[in-house]
């Protein structure tokens, strides 16, 4: 095994399993679960000679006279492990016996039944029957730690993992535990509450059912639910995610496990951007029968100008500019820039301006505020403006001067604003729930992700759009087969960073680009979240 490790993750690595609650391979080792104990040994030398001590042939391995816990214990040349001794099997009935005293067994109404290690592990390393006979301790239920976190102390097992969370990750550090013996338990100190923008990663690490998300509490059974990957478009960080969902309805987001980008963590308000499906505003309607022949011949007329977002994916990207080469005109890329939290909230608050570079359908920076296209607009230069998924009203562009310039919109995008009550052409599609497709993060990292939900009925894909309106505009027959991987299979034979890039050959991790020729890109990256002492391959 990779040396360093220590034997959680070392006998984790082999394809077998330590038992554990407190250890977390992002967190630091507290050690006071006691789940993981086990049985250690190193070969015997004689004192005299140094030579090895044998037996019936064999290395004698002198056995250490009490288990060790292993989240603490590093690996060493010729260390010996015991997993299923009979000393290891009853620290681990023992342990679990103790965990259930005060416990509440309520697993059928629990929200965390079906993925909680203490159900898991009282079944398979329990004794299987209780001797307790006594009254339980009864804690508060229903605790508000914060706006979107609730605690059952009933369920706690003191792991302590929240604890560090937020003393070592998010560096708020506002839980501690209070009282003593078998009333501790779990709280906000006083007159603060877990309240910051990562506050949902405690209910990720809790092992128990103690912590749950106000969003989620009792809305549905995880094992009931459809697991798919994707990427969190909240920002250029490019966060992976996991996207639960069931019948076509989003449940929840959750992180998932991208040690180059994201570690295990995500930030609360990228859970919530699934609501933007059924969102009021959604544009859910099919476009008129004639809407992409009327957008063609409003491009084909000249005088046409784009702006394009850092919201499509590089897919999306690669056609549209096909379709910009096609129908000529200046470009615009508009920015959207918040405040870098130095973790997994960058300033560029768009998945993919990078992947706009990348595709050759901008060659400069984002511009905050679309000025030079106000004072074309201004002089009745353009005819025909092309904005995809943007409001451009909130960049700079009043609705009264695209009223003044005549121009006539085309917009395509998921949601109506007020560009898109002026649009000429309006060409719904698809959000990033709903489709497939790769964004390239701040890193110039390529990542794809996943269709969760079906979209709309009668509602296209972006790269299917595209592609209709590209074959309208050059005047050839429409392909109604507008694939990812047909879009890949041209952007991997093209000279440039994407070749020899096939979609399917994209692994979990990403591929990393060669974004050297951008470095310029006034956008600062998020600083790296690896404060964990063991960051090789772990299972959390």
């Amino acid at each position: 095994v990779p040396v360093g490790l220590n034997l959680v993750e070392a006998i984790h690595h082999i394809g077998k399993e330590v038992p554990h609650y407190c250890y977390h391979s992002k967190l630091s080792v507290s050690g006071n679960c006691r789940m993981c104990l086990v049985e250690t040994g190193l070969p015997l030398r004689d004192r005299a000679t140094g030579a090895p001590v044998l037996e019936n042939g064999k290395s004698k391995i002198g056995w250490q006279p009490k288990p060790v816990i292993a989240c603490a214990t590093t690996v060493s040349p010729g260390l010996h492990v015991r997993l299923d001794s009979p000393v290891v099997k009853g620290c681990r009935e023992g342990i679990t016996e103790f965990l259930l005293l005060n416990h509440p067994l309520d697993c059928p109404i629990c929200d965390q039944a079906g993925e909680c290690k203490l159900q898991e592990y009282s079944a398979d390393y329990g004794r299987g029957f209780s001797r307790y006979s006594d009254d339980k301790n009864r804690k508060p239920k229903k605790v508000r730690l914060g706006p979107r976190v609730m605690l059952d102390n009933e369920r706690c097992i003191l792991c302590s993992r929240c604890i560090r969370f937020c003393r070592e990750i998010s560096k708020n550090p506002v839980l501690g535990f209070i009282n003593r013996g078998s009333r501790s338990q779990l709280a906000c100190f006083p007159g603060q509450e877990l309240a910051d923008n990562y506050s949902l990663n405690t209910v990720d690490v809790c092992p128990v059912g103690a912590l749950t998300s106000t969003d989620f509490r009792f809305k549905m059974r995880v094992w009931f639910l459809k697991r798919t990957p994707g990427i969190c478009p909240e920002s250029s960080v490019g966060v992976n995610t996991v996207i639960w969902s069931r019948e076509g309805k989003i449940y929840r987001i959750t992180p998932r496990r991208n040690d180059a980008v994201n570690d295990t963590w995500m930030p609360d308000s990228g859970r919530i951007l699934y609501k933007s499906v059924t969102a009021p505003d959604r544009l859910s309607e099919p476009a008129r029968a004639d809407a992409q022949e009327k957008a063609a011949s409003l491009l084909a007329a000249g005088a046409t100008a784009y702006v394009v977002s850092g919201h499509m994916s590089v897919e999306e990207q690669a056609i549209a500019a096909e379709l910009v080469k096609a129908a000529p005109g200046p470009v615009w890329l508009p920015r959207h820039a918040g405040e870098n939290d130095g973790l997994l909230l960058s300033e560029d608050r768009t998945p993919n301006t990078r992947g706009a570079l990348l595709t050759g359908l901008v060659d400069h920076l984002p511009d905050p505020g679309l000025t030079a296209l106000a004072e074309k607009l201004e002089r009745g230069e353009i005819k025909t403006l092309l904005v995809f998924g943007e409001d451009i009203t909130l960049n700079g562009i009043a609705a009264g001067v695209l009223s003044r310039s005549g121009v006539k919109i085309i917009y395509a995008g998921t949601h109506a604003n007020a560009t898109s009550a002026l649009a000429e052409v309006v060409l719904p599609g698809l959000t990033v729930f709903e489709k497939d497709g790769t964004f390239v993060n701040e890193q110039f990292r390529l990542q794809k992700f996943s269709q969760a939900v079906p979209g709309p009925a009668g509602v296209p894909p972006g790269i299917e759009t595209l592609s209709g309106l590209l074959a309208r505009v050059r005047g050839i027959p429409v392909d109604t087969v507008a694939t990812v991987d047909a879009v890949w299979q041209r952007l991997g034979a093209a000279p440039g960073p994407l070749h020899g890039i096939a979609f399917g050959g994209i692994p979990g991790e990403g591929i990393l680009i060669d974004g050297s020729a951008w470095s310029h890109l006034a956008f600062s990256e998020t600083k790296s979240l690896h404060y964990a002492p063991h960051p090789a391959p772990g299972h959390e």
